[in-house]
């Protein structure tokens, strides 16, 4: 849902502790001239949950953390303060109702490279529609 990728853009953008690691790295569609450490936008999966009187959506969205340093540290801390960033507050949103949003996991996945680390945050958002 568009809405919450805005939303959700935001608050990361406007994230201290993030923006200390990635300053305003964080892409929707990474360019080709990007800079590591970035944050991108991954996988979102939206599911119909209506109920009586309710139009409701099941959305799982996954954010990415990239890095070239030596090791998993830094791109760890980022997922750290991707995770700290999404569950602190709220987010509101200014056309629908976030039930919830919950951080589900974080994976950290080797790169075919041997040089990249990357670290997928995935989270579980609740949203109803008025």
């Amino acid at each position: 849902m568009l809405e919450l990728q805005g939303a959700v853009v935001t608050r990361l953008k406007g994230y201290a502790g993030l923006s200390q690691l990635v300053a305003d790295r964080i892409f929707d569609r990474v360019p080709s001239t990007a800079t590591f450490p970035y944050v991108s936008w991954g996988p979102e999966q939206s599911l119909a949950e209506d109920a009586d009187c309710i139009t409701g959506f099941d959305i799982t969205i996954q954010i990415d953390a990239w890095s070239k340093a030596v090791g998993v540290p830094e791109v760890k801390r980022i997922a750290e303060q991707i995770r700290l960033a999404l569950t602190e507050q709220e987010l509101s949103l200014e056309d629908n109702a976030l039930v919830f949003i919950e951080h589900r996991h974080t994976r950290l996945l080797p790169e075919p490279d041997g040089l990249t680390s990357h670290a997928a945050i995935e989270f579980a958002a609740f949203i109803e529609q008025p």
